[in-house]
């Protein structure tokens, strides 16, 4: 027997990383289409500015982190240097950078300014991804990094996004609503927020487009099912508990399916289920481990929603769970990859810790926070 050393993502199934990859590109184009029509030039720029950067980052410190031994430093950046570099390259080493950058361009407003745009991308793609050692060796998914990193440092950036609407303040409709209240809708009826007829940031708006990608990459089996249901559910459920304790304990202005509805399709988290929380390299490796990991994070998203004073918590909650991911693969090293009754026990123990940690507050608080 002859050991081959590779480095990660390790993919179990017959199944290569680089058609993967491929696959999450055509699943990420219709909505990626529909951004540009929508926007404009404002949003292909965006896109174009990300792209550009991203990808000459990851070929840069490609070179620096691989430079082959046999090559002196007088040689740097010779002609001769940078083809022995580029034999390190594979089709690999676009795909991925390609990926984050068009994620980091549709989780941003359209109207984002164009340095914003480039603090982010370098900072997801050098921080987030590079300094851990490249391909396959992130702990911390780059666009969301980048995403969180401009959030916090430029955050009026955001003010007014959308175009030929009702705008209001911050990069997504939840922004608009009174106080945190669950009841609250803005000026945007289920049909605008499903078909992408509201501001917000690029790649969220149309739900539509969203779930067409959720289709092929379910069909391809390019994504984890237990991930992407995994997160949607956990936030869906623990959302649905949050609307009937809010009809009962507050108000009863708005039906509990309105206001449950209404949380599922405003703001990323149905994209960040799609096409964030899925990213293998970030993962954890085994079923339970995934699958915990992405329920955690769509709670961890409720609870921002309704507890904190952020409006949104999609890309925050992955990654906080991507710092865990270590930790869950530590745990389940040496165990049988399948379901037991106590990691089932586990995981609906931390969804009851959820559910009454968020119901408490909407009782106690009578709906106040930010969502």
């Amino acid at each position: 027997m002859r050991l081959v050393a590779q480095t990660a993502p390790y993919i179990r199934k017959n199944v290569s990383v680089g058609r993967m990859m491929l696959d999450v590109l055509v699943a990420l184009f219709p909505i990626t289409l529909f951004s540009m029509i929508q926007n404009g030039w404002k949003g292909i720029y965006v896109f174009l500015i990300s792209i550009i950067t991203m990808l000459f980052f990851e070929l840069f410190i490609h070179m620096l982190i691989k430079w082959p031994k046999d090559i002196q430093k007088k040689e740097l950046f010779t002609k001769k240097g940078f083809k022995k570099v580029l034999e390190t390259y594979s089709i690999n080493n676009i795909y991925a950078p390609l990926i984050s950058a068009i994620i980091y361009s549709l989780i941003l407003p359209a109207n984002t300014a164009p340095y914003v745009v480039f603090v982010g991308a370098t900072f997801g793609i050098v921080i987030g991804k590079m300094v851990f050692g490249g391909l396959g060796q992130n702990i911390f998914n780059p666009a969301c990094a980048g995403r969180i990193f401009v959030s916090i440092c430029f955050p009026l950036s955001y003010t007014n996004s959308g175009a030929n609407l009702d705008l209001v303040s911050g990069a997504t409709p939840l922004a608009s609503t009174n106080g945190g209240k669950l009841d609250s809708f803005g000026n945007y009826s289920l049909l605008d927020l499903f078909i992408g007829n509201r501001p917000g940031s690029m790649g969220e708006v149309c739900i539509l487009f969203i779930l067409v990608g959720a289709i092929y990459l379910l069909i391809r089996r390019s994504a984890d099912f237990r991930a992407m249901l995994g997160y949607i559910f956990a936030f869906s459920f623990v959302m649905l508990i949050s609307s009937i304790a809010y009809y009962f304990g507050v108000s009863k202005e708005k039906s509990v399916m309105e206001m449950w509805l209404y949380q599922i399709l405003s703001g990323g988290m149905i994209f960040a289920g799609v096409f964030m929380i899925t990213d293998p390299v970030t993962s954890p490796t085994s079923k339970f481990g995934r699958l915990y990991y992405a329920s955690l994070a769509g709670m961890i998203t409720a609870l921002i929603r309704i507890c904190g004073s952020y409006p949104e918590g999609a890309a925050f909650s992955i990654l906080i769970m991507n710092m865990f991911t270590p930790c869950i693969d530590y745990f389940m090293r040496g165990k049988p990859n399948r379901y037991t009754w106590k990691q089932n026990l586990i995981l609906c123990g931390t969804i009851v810790l959820f559910i009454g940690i968020i119901v408490a507050y909407i009782l106690t608080s009578k709906g106040g926070g930010s969502l």
